[in-house]
């Protein structure tokens, strides 16, 4: 990594930003901002923490934290042991919230090193600097970070968004970008989480988890759902209490340790949650209740065994060793792994039986049916579903044209997502666009007006199309391979094809869906169901007039508008 910088390395009217960590792979946020004299360190979700100690001397002036999640704020405990004098500073609840970042000291024995800023008031921290937080959604106390300077000649303004959401979620409410709208912005540093990807509307998002899960209670499976200590799991605990489909059943949800004092925590600041959460909470408890159906309980460990003997939901923390759950008297599993770039549930390690019978987690089989495994195992079956905490490209977009900055810095995503990002012509033509890497020192000159910025490396692959009677091939070049994404793309050497408007997209078929399918075949051809129905593909129902439309189904499922497979379409 480049050394970092000089603290007399500036002039008033510098503006810097050198990236110790952008989000890539497991890496944490962390940059290091200069604007003329003053060094401000945007987050530290480093795990090691060397890089900022190069010189015995504390990297920035003062720190300012986006929110409590691990990858951008793990490394301030540490941070701040090193450097005690450095000021720190976040919104009120995500001071409140950063001591679940180290679950192995007790909270009383965490300093109170970080102090906690108001919302939308400007504080001055030096001569010349101050910053104002502006609510970003995706976590409680997740806050947007405008920095304002004031140079001889002239101010500049730099907003790190952090993690950022625009929609309105169960708990947190979403960034407003009328609040942001004409603060004349010269430099904006973006999360691009999910690239160029679109998604659904929030409220379809949570239908479609709801209706999974439903369907799997119904079909006598337990569903397990791996989900971090802060954010997620109080989504899904807050969807399920709440939504149609669950209030009311007989079913029990069971909660373990680490995401229960997640729990806890957002019980503590309840006054801090949108109003209708507060409303909610006056007539019933939010999280934690054995009255109210369905059941919401802390999963201790004389429980574990109870586990799965009946059909249940179990929040867990996303590090956890699954295979804890799995034992010989339970019932099948679906587990729900959170969508996320890159993800290819192929790839999830899962325990399996030895043949004594017992689950044996250091094996990673293929899915596995009931009727070709011992009843007393556990069948295991895993799948993603998508409830996005980050914002989209169209919510990308959105707030970076509302804003219109000179530069654009894109961070937090994979390199590739990230080019993506920067390879849309409709930002090139308009904005300064930047993907540094770590250790990459990226210079922001502003000037008074706009010079068109060089194009990025293509990314379009050029290919040839040929008929031959009843096949038709498409041939692209080699150089496609080299993407990262080709790997889970072309993981079975077989792809799916549809019409998206004039438009042919091409899907890579994963092996579990594979398998899957081929476990159709044994399902009667005379039996009125999903496995025969000429809207069933890809385990999703096309059926626009069908209650399960784009929802994914089980070959057995069944609703009144079933068609056969006309004849000349069977294989």
């Amino acid at each position: 990594m480049s050394p970092r910088l000089p603290s007399t390395s500036y002039n008033h009217e510098q503006l810097t930003c050198f990236p110790y960590g952008v989000g890539h792979g497991g890496e944490g946020m962390c940059l290091l901002v200069q604007m003329g004299p003053h060094r401000i360190l945007l987050d530290c979700g480093l795990t090691d923490i060397s890089s900022l100690q190069t010189d015995g001397t504390p990297p920035a002036d003062l720190v300012l934290c986006s929110h409590a999640h691990t990858d951008h704020a793990q490394g301030l405990l540490a941070l701040h042991e090193a450097f005690p004098q450095l000021p720190m500073y976040a919104s009120e609840v995500t001071t409140a919230l950063l001591p679940l970042n180290w679950p192995e000291q007790k909270p009383k024995e965490i300093p109170q090193f970080c102090h906690a800023l108001p919302w939308r008031s400007p504080v001055e921290f030096r001569d010349g600097l101050s910053a104002e937080l502006f609510p970003a959604g995706h976590l409680p106390g997740a806050a947007a970070l405008l920095l304002t300077y004031t140079a001889p000649n002239r101010t500049y303004r730099l907003l790190y968004t952090g993690d950022f959401f625009l929609s309105n979620s169960r708990l947190v409410e979403g960034l407003s970008i009328e609040s942001l709208r004409g603060i004349d912005l010269d430099v904006l540093i973006v999360e691009g989480t999910y690239g160029t990807a679109r998604h659904p509307h929030r409220r379809s998002q949570e239908n479609q988890l709801v209706e999974r899960i439903n369907l799997a209670i119904a079909e006598q499976y337990s569903v397990l759902l791996p989900v971090p200590t802060l954010g997620l799991g109080q989504e899904i605990l807050m969807l399920l209490r709440s939504h149609h489909l669950f209030t009311g059943r007989n079913i029990d949800i069971w909660v373990d340790d680490a995401v229960a004092q997640g729990c806890d925590a957002y019980l503590e600041l309840l006054t801090h949650l949108p109003t209708s959460v507060q409303n909610f909470a006056r007539h019933q408890p939010l999280f934690w209740d054995e009255r109210v159906r369905p059941r919401v309980r802390r999963l201790t460990p004389d429980q574990q065994d109870l586990i799965g003997k009946s059909p249940c939901i179990v929040l867990t923390e996303q590090a956890a060793d699954l295979h804890q759950y799995y034992h010989s008297s339970s019932n099948p599993w679906l587990i729900l792994l959170a969508d996320r770039p890159g993800r290819n549930v192929s790839t999830v390690t899962l325990p399996t039986t030895s043949p004594s019978g017992s689950v044996d987690p250091t094996r990673n089989p293929a899915p596995r049916r009931a009727d070709n495994i011992k009843p007393t195992t556990p069948l295991i079956q895993v799948e993603t579903y998508l409830l996005a905490q980050h914002g989209d490209s169209q919510g990308t977009t959105q707030l970076i044209h509302n804003l219109r900055p000179q530069h654009v810095v894109f961070v937090h995503g994979s390199p590739t997502y990230l080019s993506d990002l920067t390879g849309l012509e409709e930002l090139q033509n308009r904005y300064h666009l930047h993907s540094p890497a770590v250790g990459t020192l990226v210079e922001l000159p502003i000037g008074e007006t706009f010079i068109q910025p060089a194009a990025p490396t293509e990314t379009n692959y050029e290919g040839e199309l040929t008929e031959f009677g009843t096949v038709v091939t498409i041939t692209l070049p080699e150089a496609i391979a080299a993407d990262p994404r080709w790997q889970h793309f072309a993981d079975t050497g077989l792809v799916e094809a549809r019409w998206q408007g004039e438009e042919l997209v091409l899907r890579g078929l994963p092996q579990r869906e594979l398998l899957s399918q081929s476990n159709d075949a044994r399902v009667s051809p005379e039996l009125e169901c999903c496995a025969n129905c000429r809207y069933q593909r890809g385990q999703r129902c096309w059926n626009p007039a069908s209650p399960l439309h784009g929802f994914k189904v089980t070959p057995e499922g069944y609703c009144l508008v079933f068609e056969p497979i006309p004849p000349s379409s069977e294989d």
